[in-house]
């Protein structure tokens, strides 16, 4: 009967141990992570000359990586962020801390940069509503060009330009710096959807251009898939007759 009662709490204390066990390595293991590093649209080496395959990898796969590894890292002191889609964060990026603004920002940032650029000769050309919104907005579409690009070269330090419609459905050029965004709700940020934007961060041109900011900028240009952008502009276009309906 003694050993019987032994062996039995053993038995008990075995199972206690492997449940304990168990409860320890799911505690350690590291949380879903709620954002995702999207893949490259196309090969790295595909935007050359204008951006080379090197330069390219370490943007997305390092630069980009960070953000969401960062943003990922957040989430243990602030878990209502799994629950918000990339955009929507934009919108209450007040309410977080640096390291969510900075991370956050350069993961939507960088998601849409990679999606509006395009292989030379990929990227179409303007539709027909958006070419009359650029003509209203800057008169000619090399007018929007040189204002973007002088947005982009006058950016001190890191930061991006934007092509933006307003929610007037207004176009306008605008520019943020570091991985600020036209989305965000802070002080000093003309709001609006972005429809294109040009990273001019070092990192995104250094290794072909050193500090010839223009001379990337000059290049990118035969990069941007105005596909992508024809698609946001309409996608606005459609959401405002909605709300007007």
């Amino acid at each position: 009967m003694a050993l019987l009662s032994l062996f039995r709490f053993m038995r008990a204390c075995c199972l206690a141990g492997l449940v304990g066990l168990a409860v320890f390595i799911a505690g350690a293991a590291p949380a879903l992570a709620a954002f995702v590093l999207p893949p490259l649209p196309y090969p790295a080496e595909a935007l050359a000359p204008s951006i080379d395959a090197t330069t390219m990898t370490i943007h997305h796969d390092r630069h980009h990586g960070a953000y969401v590894a960062n943003l990922n890292a957040r989430i243990a002191d602030h878990p209502e962020l799994e629950q918000l889609s990339l955009e929507d964060l934009q919108g209450r990026i007040s309410r977080y801390p640096a390291a969510v603004r900075n991370n956050g920002g350069g993961h939507y940032n960088h998601s849409l940069f990679w999606r509006v650029m395009a292989p030379p000769g990929q990227g179409g050309t303007p539709s027909p509503q958006l070419q009359a919104a650029i003509t209203a907005a800057f008169d000619s579409p090399e007018a929007l060009q040189q204002r973007f690009a002088q947005a982009a070269a006058d950016r001190f330090g890191s930061g991006w330009a934007w092509l933006i419609r307003r929610p007037d459905g207004s176009l306008a050029i605008t520019s943020t710096a570091n991985q600020d965004n036209p989305l965000m709700d802070l002080p000093g940020i003309e709001r609006g959807v972005p429809l294109l934007g040009l990273d001019v961060w070092e990192h995104a041109y250094y290794l072909d251009y050193q500090n010839r900011r223009p001379d990337y900028i000059a290049a990118w240009w035969s990069l941007v898939n105005w596909n992508e952008v024809n698609r946001r502009f309409a996608e606005g276009l459609d959401a405002s007759g909605a709300s007007k309906s």
